[in-house]
């Protein structure tokens, strides 16, 4: 057992299965004390189990580490303070927040239902937000703490996910801000953007069509290979690792940063994003200026059907 993390007690939402099952294992080998939460729902946000999150710690106990599960909700104010309580009532203070928690309800945007956006958007963005809020009172008062949420490529635009894109996003926004908001207490607050083989994706590949879908998109060899790296080669411990380097206090100068992960590959995004071109003049542009200049410049190359975004 490693000892990057002795000492420390640490929260993970959403750590029944996949990349949060990960993480949470991760941190408790460095020598954390986890309390593994999960609410045990569906990928689809639907149901609720306790087996999840008391498998997650039966595993660590095993291993020679401590934890104890949460079985309460992120998508609620309450549910998020219980989980922070469960680790001062067990533990005596909160040290590590991992906001993993998360699901997505693929639709186009045009069939996208009130309850579905409300529904995602809450576990995702209310969730991370509820649980950050409520770890930070106490580590600011400890004068220490590191936050790490998760965010995902999905942010960047992904045909059929506005609701997750939206609250992907956001949480690279409030990310930004918790980092602004507590480094002065001690506390950092960075993000990232993991690629795995989590189970929502096995999923969508066994039983959602996913594969025919990508074979149109980039063809069936290329569709195969990226499928291929996913479920083969991209684990979720490949995630976890930068995880719990975050978590540490080797990290301690790391702060509003943003990083994409995944086997074998740790990207910095440079923030805030540059901008690439811009048009001067002295004086306010008229529409019929822009429509003249912008085509030649600013928007030369730009299409209007998009291209699917894809890390890799």
């Amino acid at each position: 057992m490693g000892e990057l993390l002795k000492g420390r007690i640490a929260v993970v939402t959403g750590s029944g299965k996949g990349l949060g099952r990960a993480e949470a294992i991760g941190l408790a080998a460095q020598g954390a004390r986890v309390v593994v939460n999960d609410l045990g729902a569906a990928i689809d946000g639907s149901g609720a189990s306790r087996g999840p999150a008391g498998e997650v710690v039966a595993e660590i106990k095993k291993a020679g580490g401590e934890a104890v599960p949460s079985f309460a909700s992120v998508a609620t104010a309450d549910g998020a303070e219980s989980i922070i309580k469960t680790a001062l009532d067990n533990f005596g203070r909160i040290d590590v927040l991992v906001n993993n928690a998360g699901f997505t309800i693929d639709r186009m945007v045009y069939n996208v239902t009130d309850e579905e956006w409300d529904a995602v958007i809450k576990t995702n963005l209310y969730g991370t937000f509820y649980c950050a809020r409520a770890a930070c009172k106490v580590m600011k008062k400890q004068g220490y703490g590191r936050i790490i949420n998760t965010s995902s490529h999905s942010g960047l635009g992904n045909m059929g996910q506005a609701s997750y894109s939206a609250a992907k996003e956001g949480i690279v926004g409030l990310t930004r801000t918790v980092a602004r908001d507590m480094g002065r207490y001690g506390v950092t607050c960075n993000a990232i953007r993991p690629v795995a083989g989590t189970r929502g994706f096995e999923e969508l590949v066994r039983d959602k069509g996913l594969k025919d879908a990508w074979a149109k998109i980039w063809g069936e060899e290329d569709a195969g290979r990226k499928i291929k790296q996913m479920l083969d080669v991209n684990l979720p411990e490949d995630v976890a690792n930068l995880v719990v380097y975050l978590a540490s206090e080797k990290a301690d100068n790391v702060n509003g940063c943003i990083f994409e992960v995944w086997h074998g590959h740790v990207g910095i995004y440079t923030d805030p994003p540059p901008v690439e071109q811009v048009l001067e003049k002295d004086g306010r542009w008229t529409p019929e200026e822009l429509a003249e200049a912008m085509p030649k410049t600013l928007t030369k190359d730009k299409v209007r059907e998009l291209p699917p975004f894809f890390p890799f």
